[in-house]
């Protein structure tokens, strides 16, 4: 089989990979939408339209450099602008252009995560300066430490998919975000307690898991970056599907203990759980050994939500801190445990453990250091939340002039007698 047939599969591959993560934007939407009021749901298409067009332009111009460029002291590549740079060093066999690509979904993935977290208060300037620069730095800085060649790398941390590189960041993100910009008017009453608000559209939200699901099987087998790999490539289709499958069933089934009917919103959440704790190690864990992080993963959304809402009173509308920042570091660290070689029930030892925990830890750190300051720094100068009273109006009267939802029905309604 000779070479020129091999690069026209992989590149064929990774182009149909990224439009399936290029939909993904898509199922965001619809699940932010959904588990929303109807008030701002315009205000969220916006958002998730425009972090994707922002992202994908900065990435191009100065983001992809970064984070694939030759390594400097494995913290950052080098600067070129325009994405006009050898990546010879990284050695595949598909065109730099179909990599470029392959990598802007999954930038844009990172930024859009954190629209959900802060919806219903947000002003949309502020968001659009947000998503320039985690995609800008943030992002590609993470993305270059683990997949570009940089110190975590050189360690052996393992993040196939990035369950660290896209999800953690951009769960911390939404974390310190939603801190930042304080809860939605009403969230907690008078003595702390949250309260309940829900979304006008289930039915919207589920179909964004769904789409997000079938997203996903672009997101992880993708990462091959070579159609030729057929079997890694089935494998991973395997593990993606049982991990979101086990963790949608316990995350049902806890909540149908806990509250005494098996909660929608939750059991939709537990399949984006399952889904992000096995991109990690999606191509190095057995079949049931992405159960198990399934299982894992299920648990820790019910109780990581609860957590987020009701310890640390952070008002997240869409569960995307328990999602994706505290499922994609749990599914990391999990990669240390269920990994075929090298994991320590497998007889590897401690020692890929400690690296995962290690490259959890310092993404962790890094993100919610520079987010911090990102956000601290626009709410002091554009400001980041807008007035009480266009919240309470909703977002897409005040900050676009629209109803996502209108109303059709004549202001005067005839006399039905006279017809």
């Amino acid at each position: 089989m000779n070479n020129e047939f091999i690069f026209a599969i992989d590149t064929i591959w990774v182009l149909v990979a990224s439009a399936l993560v290029f939909f993904m934007q898509a199922g965001f939407a619809m699940v932010e939408t959904g588990f929303t009021r109807a008030k701002n749901a315009g205000n969220i298409i916006m958002k998730n339209l425009m972090d994707f067009c922002i992202g994908s332009l900065v990435y191009w111009c100065i983001g992809f450099s970064i984070m694939f460029g030759l390594s400097n002291g494995g913290f950052i590549g080098n600067l070129s602008l325009f994405s006009n740079m050898s990546i010879a060093h990284l050695e595949l066999t598909i065109p730099k252009e179909a990599f470029l690509i392959f990598q802007t979904v999954f930038c844009a993935t990172a930024a859009t995560i954190v629209s959900g977290a802060m919806a219903e208060r947000t002003k949309f300037s502020s968001y659009l300066v947000y998503s320039f620069f985690i995609s800008l730095i943030v992002y590609p800085v993470v993305g270059h430490w683990i997949w570009g060649g940089g110190w975590l790398s050189e360690l052996g941390f393992m993040d196939f998919a990035g369950s660290t590189v896209v999800h953690s960041v951009g769960g911390w993100s939404a974390l310190v975000g939603a801190w930042v910009i304080g809860p939605r008017i009403g969230k907690y009453n008078s003595q702390g307690k949250p309260q309940a608000i829900p979304g006008h559209s289930l039915t919207l939200g589920a179909l964004g898991v769904f789409i997000l699901w079938l997203g996903w099987f672009g997101f992880n087998p993708g990462s091959t970056l070579s159609g030729m790999d057929y079997n890694g490539i089935s494998h991973i289709f395997i593990t993606t599907n049982l991990a979101a499958a086990a963790s949608t069933v316990v995350a049902m089934m806890i909540t149908w203990v806990r509250y005494g009917k098996p909660d929608v919103s939750m059991t939709l959440n537990g399949s984006l759980a399952g889904l992000v704790g096995i991109t990690a190690g999606t191509d190095v864990v057995s079949p049931m050994g992405a159960v198990a992080i399934g299982i894992i993963a299920g648990i820790a959304i019910v109780y990581g939500v609860e957590f987020v809402d009701k310890v640390l009173k952070i008002d997240d509308p869409v569960g995307a801190v328990g999602v994706h920042g505290i499922c994609g570091s749990i599914g990391t660290i999990a990669v240390g445990l269920f990994a075929v070689e090298g994991g320590l029930f497998y007889g590897g030892g401690v020692s890929l453990l400690l690296v995962q925990l290690t490259g959890v830890a310092a993404v962790a750190l890094w993100t919610c250091s520079t987010t911090f300051i990102l956000f601290k720094v626009i709410k002091s100068t554009i400001g980041l939340r807008v007035p009480a009273d266009e919240e309470l109006k909703g977002l897409d009267i005040e900050e676009h002039g629209i109803e996502s939802y209108a109303d059709f029905q004549p202001k005067s309604i005839p006399n039905i007698s006279n017809i």
